[in-house]
């Protein structure tokens, strides 16, 4: 009864969505096609259980990630079903984000994995360790696993992450300079900024695979790798750069991370950071619940809005300046990523992951590509300078 119940409501629902359509076949054969009144995504399900309306309800997207992971149903597009569903967000937003009771739940979970000391390496090990090979198989050449910056349609991806570099060495300066890197991944920008402008980085990691990787990258040593927090780095630099590391940091942990970054600056220098944002609107209710991507995929990651991100800067005497925002370019970043993920499904289950992981990485890629296409999600490079 009550299956049917939350079914029915479902249904309902989709009569009310504003933006594109949706067209669903239900485990019995039968097909609805719903349209909104202005244009939109169309996304297509297809059900293979009516369970899995009543997990979204109950669990919203994390109960959508773990029926499309275990088969429960399909689709034939994953990013334009899910992109559907943000678009009309106002609408389905209980079915998007679960229960009440639930995002309680969900919201103790992520409390149990913040970013302590030991929590933090435990986080970043979890997603960072799965193996040099598994993320060779679909970034790009340079091993860069944040957002490229593309300047044109038919740019390709490698030349469009230098361009991020680029960016970021440009609001540094030409001066030779100590760069501090914190969270240097597989040692893409420390090699740039090396080759470009001669400067000498130290980068900091808290995943042993990173790690090795960089170093064999960069065995000269104008550019040094170290697995250390951030918390426990000394010295000081001419700048920072941090490339989508802060939404590992934890809210918890945002007044440390820019106290910590005002410490290490030297008088007159600057940070570059790049991070992913969360839309203005939707900040207070992200942060009071749980998601996909922070149970599965980033265990103690946390977005900032931006107002946020420039707020605990100020509380550190640090100043935001130059705000750069490019999120449709995160969007096309991640679709280049999604296409080289399917087209290495056979190699990802060579290296020992089963068809459980390839999909929940899929809804993943998929789920954030939704994001930035409908603006809920962002990208962002700042400039931060002592006040």
């Amino acid at each position: 009864m009550l299956k049917k119940f939350v079914t029915d409501n479902f249904f309902r629902l989709m009569e009310k969505i504003e933006y594109g359509g949706l067209e669903v076949v239900t485990p019995d054969g039968r097909k609805y096609v719903f349209q909104g009144k202005k244009p939109g995504p169309v996304g297509h399900l297809e059900l293979r259980s009516w369970n899995v309306i009543s997990n979204m309800s109950a669990r919203g997207d994390i109960g959508l990630a773990e029926d499309y992971r275990d088969g429960r149903w399909e689709t034939r597009n994953l990013a334009d079903f899910l992109n559907f569903g943000l678009q009309n967000y106002p609408v389905l937003k209980n079915y998007i984000q679960g229960s009440g009771v639930f995002r309680t739940v969900a919201t103790l979970s992520y409390l149990t994995r913040l970013n302590t000391l030991s929590g933090s390496r435990r986080n970043i090990h979890a997603h960072y360790d799965l193996g040099n090979e598994f993320y060779r198989l679909w970034l790009d050449s340079s091993m860069t696993y944040s957002s490229a910056l593309f300047k044109g349609k038919g740019e390709d991806i490698r030349a469009a992450q230098q361009n991020k570099y680029d960016r970021i060495l440009d609001a540094i300066g030409d001066r030779p300079q100590e760069i501090l890197e914190i969270g240097c991944g597989w040692g893409g920008f420390a090699e740039r900024a090396v080759m470009r402008r001669n400067h000498r980085v130290t980068g900091l990691t808290l995943s042993q695979e990173q790690l090795s990787y960089a170093r064999q990258r960069m065995p000269d040593g104008q550019a040094s790798f170290l697995l250390q927090d951030y918390r426990h780095a000394g010295g000081k630099y001419d700048s920072i750069v941090s490339i989508e590391m802060f939404e590992a940091v934890g809210e918890k942990y945002w007044p440390v991370y820019f106290q910590r970054i005002a410490e290490l600056l030297k008088p007159g220098g600057r940070a570059v950071i790049q991070t992913i944002t969360i839309r203005e609107d939707a900040f207070e209710d992200y942060r009071k619940s749980g998601d996909m991507i922070r149970s599965f995929i980033f265990p103690g990651g946390m977005l900032p809005s931006k107002s946020r991100f420039a707020q605990e800067a100020a509380r550190a005497g640090l100043k935001v300046q130059n705000p750069h925002c490019f999120g449709q370019d995160y969007a096309r970043t991640l679709e280049i990523w999604l296409q080289n993920f399917d087209a290495a499904r056979k190699e990802v289950k060579a290296l020992g992951f089963d068809d459980h992981f390839i999909r929940l990485w899929r809804f993943y890629l998929a789920g954030c590509i939704a994001g930035f296409r409908t603006a809920r999600t962002d990208v962002m490079q700042v400039e931060l300078c002592h006040v």
